[in-house]
């Protein structure tokens, strides 16, 4: 049997995304900007395309820019925003548990003598509001934390962020990087006063190298990538338009099915936990469960046995999972999210990350604890000697 649990580094495309994908590159190969009709019509439905989104988002058509993916979302939304404001202060706040490619841009600006304030977060991986509030300076130009964290699947509440900035009076802006969030969590994008969102396609059951960003109509950013003036100027580029038009029937059909997706795998994920505190001594479940969590994301820490080694036993049985972030999991540093989170080393070296699909079952859950138990039983009787 094949059980794939590492639906958070990338989805399965499904089979009408790759029908779209192919319709594409046989039928619409026109490049967009041509003027002739198969231009045109490419053209055309990359504007369908982008409405339907914008739809999904509650928001208008024009705030929505395609890229390549959540890292170059991330970097296209934090970098123009900095580029942009900067004259009007040099202090960002982010928290220390975000994605590689916005701590690494925070990074390079702090460098350049920006002043960053990392948020701590408690050992449920959540941020303290008042610590925000307290954070918060005139000099304050972005707030930039995730939505749901892709290694434990804690949900922030960027929603109270707007609100709390305006408490203080300050006209920093708002990014989120949703790249676990679309379509996996209801969004308010405009009610919660958030100017940008990242987002990603092959995390929805669509294609790689292909994503997107939300900007507030009325910021009025600069590009960071120049070339022939696609997508209205900000982000030059011949598009993508196979990955355009998977993404776009891959929102498609999650905005039809996403309660009755949603709630299928929320119960998964709740059987996949009862079955593994039921079945295996041990383990200690990282990150917070219910409606503090993603329902598709449970990072678990197995005593006594290195992640690493558990991955590679269960993928000799066909069951797929990671270790953490598939955007940093080849490195040799611990987690840096679950380092924040208190834990010890035998916690952080025994972590696994399970993320759930609409495509899995109960039965495939059952062998994968199963397989979980004789693995991790056979590890623990090499290194507990």
């Amino acid at each position: 049997m094949k059980v794939y649990l590492d639906n958070c580094s990338t989805t399965k495309p499904r089979d009408e995304v790759i029908e779209e994908m192919v319709y594409a590159l046989r039928e619409e190969y026109g490049n967009p900007s041509s003027l002739h009709r198969l231009g045109l019509n490419a053209e055309k439905k990359i504007n369908a395309v982008r409405q339907n989104i914008a739809d999904f988002l509650k928001v208008d058509r024009d705030e929505i820019f395609f890229t390549s993916g959540g890292t170059e979302s991330n970097n296209f939304a934090i970098q123009s925003i900095i580029n942009k404001y900067c004259r009007m202060g040099q202090h960002i706040i982010t928290t220390r548990i975000e994605h590689p490619s916005v701590l690494n841009v925070m990074k390079n600006y702090e460098a350049k003598g920006y002043d960053i304030t990392y948020l701590k977060v408690d050992n449920k991986g959540l941020i303290s509001l008042d610590e925000l509030r307290e954070s918060i300076r005139e000099d304050t130009i972005l707030v930039s934390i995730m939505q749901v964290n892709n290694e434990i699947g804690s949900i922030q509440p960027t929603w109270e962020i707007k609100r709390i900035l305006e408490e203080k009076g300050s006209k920093a802006l708002v990014h989120v990087d949703g790249v676990q969030a679309f379509g996996k969590i209801p969004l308010n994008i405009k009610k919660w006063g958030i100017d940008a969102f990242s987002f990603s396609g092959h995390k929805i059951y669509g294609p790689k190298g292909i994503g997107g960003l939300y900007l507030n109509k009325g910021l009025k950013l600069n590009p960071i990538i120049f070339g022939g003036n696609q997508e209205r100027g900000l982000r030059s580029g011949t598009e993508n338009v196979p990955g355009i038009f998977g993404l776009g029937k891959a929102v498609e059909i999650i905005q039809k099915n996403f309660d009755e997706e949603r709630e299928r795998v929320k119960e998964l994920k709740s059987y996949f936990v009862d079955r593994l505190k039921g079945t295996i001594d041990h383990i200690h479940i990282n990150g917070p469960l219910g409606d503090q969590a993603s329902p598709y994301i449970l990072n678990v820490s197995f005593h006594y046995v290195r992640g690493e080694v558990l991955l590679h036993y269960l993928e000799d049985k066909g069951i797929y999972v990671s270790t953490g972030s598939a955007c940093s999991s080849r490195g040799i540093e611990k987690s840096h999210v679950l380092l924040e989170l208190g834990l010890s080393d035998i916690e952080i070296e025994g972590a696994i990350r399970f993320c759930f699909s609409y495509e899995n079952t109960k039965e495939e859950i059952d062998y994968a604890i199963e397989q979980l138990k004789d693995s991790v039983e056979e590890i623990r009787q090499i290194t507990m000697r």
